[in-house]
């Protein structure tokens, strides 16, 4: 029986050593996990030259034109200018361009945005979003090329809509300056999801100029 004794404390050794022993990923291993991981960001920055930018250059209308086909015929405005996913509630989405002269400005608020006279009667028709933080989701919304079922789950979708914000601001917004905008021009290309009825269109920029 000393045989079997001996045998028996090696075999408890190496179950105890077993037990403490971590298994390290290879290089290799941490990149490709790295190269898989979700990354929404990264997702924004590849498509927007290439993908983002042209579909908005295509498919948005004047903001007086798609305003005007949205009053007069909802279903030809969305199909010529509009998106929305058909998973949800989320309202139709509509790419413009604006061209206006600024008649207010929030800019002390995280959550800036101008007000834009276009017909040129004093008031204000469209507000621009001007960030830091942008409310909703209206660049992802819009683009016709995304979809909610290439994503693991709603979280990842919110995530990759918040990613647009975040790229917009760091690539256009954080540049504007928040001086004297009141009675300056501006024109932009962007997005907006169908107001509710007597509020103000709520646009997002994908490009903008002021006064320039």
């Amino acid at each position: 029986m000393p045989g079997f004794k001996v045998l028996s404390a090696i075999m408890l050794a190496s179950a105890l050593a077993l037990g403490g022993c971590k298994f390290v990923k290879t290089e290799d291993e941490k990149k490709a996990a790295e190269a898989n991981a979700f990354n929404p960001d990264k997702m924004v920055a590849d498509i927007w030259d290439a993908k983002v930018l042209p579909y908005f250059d295509e498919r948005a209308g004047t903001f007086p034109e798609v305003a005007a086909l949205i009053a007069s015929n909802l279903d030809e405005a969305a199909a010529k200018y509009g998106h929305k996913e058909k998973q949800g509630s989320a309202p139709w989405t509509f790419a413009a361009k604006v061209d206006g002269t600024i008649v207010a400005a929030e800019t002390k608020s995280r959550a800036g945005y101008v007000d834009v006279d276009v017909d040129a009667d004093g008031k204000a028709d469209i507000r621009v979003s001007i960030g830091p933080a942008i409310r909703g989701t209206a660049i992802r919304d819009s683009l016709k090329f995304v979809n909610f079922n290439e994503f693991k789950n709603q979280i990842e979708w919110a995530q990759f809509g918040k990613s647009f914000n975040t790229h917009v601001n760091k690539l256009l917004l954080e540049k504007v300056s928040r001086d004297g905008l009141v009675g300056k021009k501006l024109t932009a290309t962007g997005a907006y999801p169908l107001p509710a009825k007597g509020q103000l269109p709520q646009f997002v920029p994908v490009t903008i100029t002021i006064g320039g």
